[in-house]
């Protein structure tokens, strides 16, 4: 890399501008120059009438001053005041670090006013750094890098732009601050829900109309003797050996989290739908909301008393496939109705509840391949089996185990094993396919049954509302995936809450980030758009000054076409370069990655 300088004449003035340039080699052999820092107007002795002058903090002063820069190689002019030359010889580029997608994580957090929010409730006391800040880096690292708070004190902070946009040195990824400012959260969770609330409706016109509930779990590393809820239940992430805790969330049709709680790892799904629809209604109050939910979720008790309540609350809700055995008649002699070129609906209206049997082609090619796929693993397995020299007890064991391994598949074998009392050497079985239930399956695959007290809806709108389910799946995923909720490693039960909070917090920005993306650029994730904008780097340009002084002047690079593609997308601008900082003293180099360069 090397300077150069670009000669420019504006007003009958000569200006030099300065920026750093690499050399890249082509395939053909031949070399194509970058531009990758742009560091502006250096002032020239040959216009000495006129200076420009440049905001620069200094920091042993501790305050912000105006100076004029000037070149070595130049005279200064005598009426020249507040003056630093720099060596450009001896430019050393230093400190190479992400800035794009930690900007934009810092920019989304101040779209959702979360600044302001928390500045009310973590106001500033003795400490030397704003808990709002630490919040904010340790929000903005679950959105991009997620790792432990250990993992930002010892490594993320130092390759992240974080202390130039938060204007903070390493003291804010101190580790005991980062653990400390988790204590101060939890108590204003219920008042975040609110004004998150608020702000979606003010940027994106968010409705709350239609509810979406579901359920999943989180495990934990360790025994989290200290952690109440920590207990073993079913795990969604099939890691029954670890405790767990279950996270019930509501979102909005949109995607938009409304409230979400921490219960204890062992909790019943069917025993969280009573506290969770008086919770919503003590912080939003009642309204004409629809509720839905997959099956498992809500009891025949629920559901009375949703449709008797002085005001009733509406429904949508999955069915188990007993349920459909229950009412195959009724539906036989109603007609199906076509909602999408792929699904077509039945519509049966039974003591004021109306029934949705809903048949989808993508559905059923996915329940048949895997029913194939298991039957056929099921088969080789006993047939496997069926050559080997067994005792009965063995046998059972590993019938067992194959049982287990098949799922549903199981139920489409009919299986004969010896009798307790039958004295044989080795055990023997016989097996063969069960027909009648074969063909039962088969004529059920890729249909399921919906369940509503809104009686007289359309059956198309029914289905599509109670396929937005797919977005709470989604925000799972997000949360367990992208945003690393899990597997948890705190041992305090309220700082496992509020490794919950934080990426809960971050789950919003990653919604916020899609909400601004869907009318544009539909077709890019969040995940994308941060990944790419992490290649503008921030670089530290340091020049030694005539005096003995050092200037540091951090700038980013300059954007790509992908990048101002993105912005513009966003319709986002890029901030200003941050102001140059002046040192006294010498700024330890780092112990590789300096690049000297020479101007040309």
């Amino acid at each position: 890399m090397f300077l150069r300088v670009h000669l420019r004449k504006k007003d009958g003035k000569e200006h030099r501008y300065w920026s750093i340039v690499e050399n890249r080699r082509l395939r053909d052999a031949r070399v194509a120059q970058k531009t990758v820092l742009y560091l502006g107007e250096i002032n020239d002795t040959q216009r000495g009438a006129w200076q420009k002058s440049l905001e620069v903090f200094d920091e042993d002063e501790g305050k912000r001053k105006q100076m004029r820069l000037f070149v070595s190689d130049r005279e200064i002019p005598a009426t020249a005041l507040d003056v630093v030359q720099v060596k450009l010889s001896e430019m050393e580029l230093r400190r190479a670090r992400s800035f794009g997608d930690c900007w934009l994580g810092v920019t989304l957090w101040e779209e959702l006013e979360l600044r302001h929010f928390w500045e009310e409730r973590l106001p500033q006391g003795r400490e030397a750094v704003s808990w709002v800040k630490v919040l904010e880096l340790l929000t903005v690292n679950r959105l991009i890098a997620p790792g432990s708070e250990w993992s930002i004190h010892r490594h993320w902070f130092d390759v992240s732009a974080m202390d130039e946009l938060l204007g903070e040195d390493f003291v804010l990824a101190e580790k005991n601050r980062l653990y400390r400012c988790l204590d101060r959260l939890l108590k204003h969770k219920e008042a975040l829900f609110s004004h998150l609330q608020k702000r979606w409706k003010d940027l994106f016109g968010a409705k709350f109309d239609i509810l979406l509930y579901d359920l999943t779990s989180t495990y934990f590393e360790g025994e989290m003797e200290l952690v109440c809820k920590a207990k073993h239940g079913y795990s969604r992430d099939k890691r029954f050996d670890c405790r767990q805790v279950v996270i019930a969330l509501v979102i909005t049709a949109e995607g938009f989290p409304l409230a979400y709680e921490v219960l204890p790892g062992n909790t019943s799904d069917k025993t969280t739908l009573r506290d969770f629809l008086k919770k919503i209604e003590d912080q939003y109050g009642k309204a004409n909301r629809v509720w839905v939910m997959d099956r498992g979720i809500p009891t025949e008790e629920i559901l009375g008393e949703m449709r008797s309540a002085e005001t009733p609350v509406s429904y949508l809700v999955g069915t188990p496939r007993g349920r459909l055995t229950q009412l195959e008649k009724s539906f036989m002699a109603l007609p199906w109705e076509k909602v999408r070129s792929s699904v077509e609906v039945k519509l049966l209206k039974n003591e004021g509840e109306v029934y949705v049997l809903a048949k989808s082609t993508g559905r059923r090619n996915k329940e048949q391949a895997m029913r194939k796929r298991k039957l056929k693993k099921l088969w080789a397995t006993l047939a496997k089996l069926k050559t080997q020299k067994l005792t009965r007890d063995e046998l059972l064991l590993k019938l067992g185990a194959a049982r287990k391994e098949a799922g549903r598949a199981w139920g489409l074998v009919k299986i004969t094993v010896p009798e307790k009392n039958e004295t044989q050497a080795h055990a023997c079985f016989d097996y063969r396919l069960n027909k009648k239930k074969l063909r039962q399956t088969r004529k059920r695959e890729g249909c399921y049954l919906l369940r509503s007290n809104l009686t007289g809806e359309n059956p198309e709108v029914l289905w599509e509302r109670y396929i937005q389910l797919t977005e709470i799946e989604a925000a799972f995923k997000c949360l367990k995936s992208e945003l690393a909720i899990r597997p948890i490693f705190h041992w305090l039960a309220h700082r496992v809450e509020a490794h919950i909070f934080v990426a809960f917090l971050a789950y919003c920005l990653m919604v916020t980030l899609k909400k601004r993306l869907s009318p544009h650029a539909p077709g890019l994730t969040p995940g994308a758009v941060l990944e790419k904008l992490s290649t503008i780097q921030m670089i530290d340009v340091h020049f030694p000054t005539t005096d003995g002084r050092h200037l540091v002047m951090p700038r980013y690079t300059q954007p790509e076409k992908e990048h101002l593609l993105i912005l513009e997308k966003l319709k986002l601008n890029l901030p200003p370069q941050p102001p140059p900082r002046i040192y006294a003293h010498q700024i330890a180099k780092p112990c590789s990655g300096n690049l000297r360069a020479h101007h040309s």
